[in-house]
């Protein structure tokens, strides 16, 4: 939840709106690719090689479909939430739920595209090294999505205490 900016000029309703029509078009970017990770899964069982898969990536399989479902849900029930509470003065909470919702959209989605790496490579080039591509997925989510704001988080904020002091 963002910080009152009175520079903002503007009153808590409007932020409660701003913030969630900004979390709104981050859902859409992100929306696609689960989309599109879902439906390249789903199509997967159907293809004449999918019998080919071992014990051991089947399971991987129907593991990474399920993450990428609830991945699915995780970012469409924000609308779903909105819709619910539409006009009845809960916006705050609504984007308060809703961006929790997304991080764990995220988090999901993370093992999702982990899973999904670890089985294509698997499949193509061995366990071995779809091992090491699956970990190195996994450590670019957490890279990219969790260290690096957090990096980003802390330099803003040594800048802001650096700019107010006399």
């Amino acid at each position: 939840m963002e910080a009152y900016r009175p520079d903002r000029h503007e009153t808590p309703l409007e932020r409660d709106d701003r913030n969630f029509a900004e979390l709104l078009q981050e859902l859409r970017v992100i929306q696609t690719g689960v989309q599109i990770l879902f439906a390249f899964l789903l199509t997967l069982a159907f293809t004449p090689r999918f019998p080919e898969l071992d014990d051991v990536q089947r399971g991987t399989y129907v593991t990474t479909l399920l993450l990428s479902a609830l991945s699915a849900l995780l970012f469409t029930t924000p609308a779903v939430v909105h819709r619910v509470l539409f006009r009845r003065g809960a916006k705050r909470r609504v984007v308060e739920v809703s961006a929790r919702l997304a991080a764990a959209g995220l988090a999901v989605l993370g093992l999702s595209l982990t899973g999904a790496v670890l089985l294509v490579v698997d499949f193509v080039l061995g366990r071995g090294v779809g091992i090491v591509a699956g970990a190195a997925t996994f450590t670019a989510c957490v890279a990219l999505w969790a260290v690096l704001p957090w990096q980003v988080r802390r330099a803003h904020a040594r800048t802001r205490r650096g700019s107010q002091a006399p």
